[in-house]
């Protein structure tokens, strides 16, 4: 065997334990796919107990005591949660809810990531004379790629997103109705008793 025979192969093997080292790397590098943290996006007002659609105005139409007004409404009270299963005084309004997905990583990791790599082994396979031109369509190649990656996770985020919605929406719905539902037993029984609500 010559000795240009010999650095030749010497070459090519460089040039696979090269290639299969940067295939190594990337895999380490690249994150397990649509993977989101959830990051609560603070709301306008602080939890609270109870709600002021619940609270019931009433007058009394015949004369009715303080204590007697005091009695009414606490019988009627527990009548009411007897009656719908709902307490407005120990029920927590829904949280403002408001979930913003952030996909991990961010976006244009995997564009930039890939991009660099692709360049990398563009560069390495082009050899010593097409290296520019190796590094600028691996880079290319490497960007398409993942900027279709990155793309792919937002819009996984988006539907996740969308789901956390819908799913607050309902929650807070039924909630209007249960508190609704109570409201209308209150003042049924305070209205059985002679008093005007309100």
């Amino acid at each position: 065997m010559t000795v240009s025979g010999f650095r030749e192969k010497s070459g090519n093997h460089k040039l696979l334990f090269a290639f299969f080292a940067i295939i190594f790397i990337l895999s380490g590098c690249y994150s397990s796919a649509y993977r989101g943290d959830l990051q609560p996006v603070p709301a306008s007002s602080p939890k609270r107990q109870g709600s002021h659609a619940a609270q019931i105005y009433f007058y009394p139409k015949e004369g009715q005591t303080k204590e007697q007004q005091g009695r009414d409404h606490y019988e009627c009270y527990n009548w009411a949660v007897k009656e719908t299963g709902f307490d407005p005084a120990t029920s927590e309004v829904p949280k403002d809810d408001r979930v913003r997905l952030v996909p991990m990583p961010p976006p244009g990791y995997d564009t930039a990531t890939l991009a660099i790599a692709g360049a990398v082994l563009g560069a390495i396979l082009g050899g010593r004379r097409n290296a520019a031109g190796g590094a600028v369509i691996g880079a290319t190649g490497g960007a398409i790629v993942g900027a279709a990656s990155d793309s792919a996770r937002l819009e996984a985020a988006k539907q996740q997103q969308a789901a956390y919605a819908a799913q607050n929406q309902t929650s807070t719905i039924q909630f209007a109705e249960k508190e609704m539902n109570f409201r209308r037993a209150m003042s049924a029984c305070l209205e059985g008793r002679g008093y005007s609500v309100r």
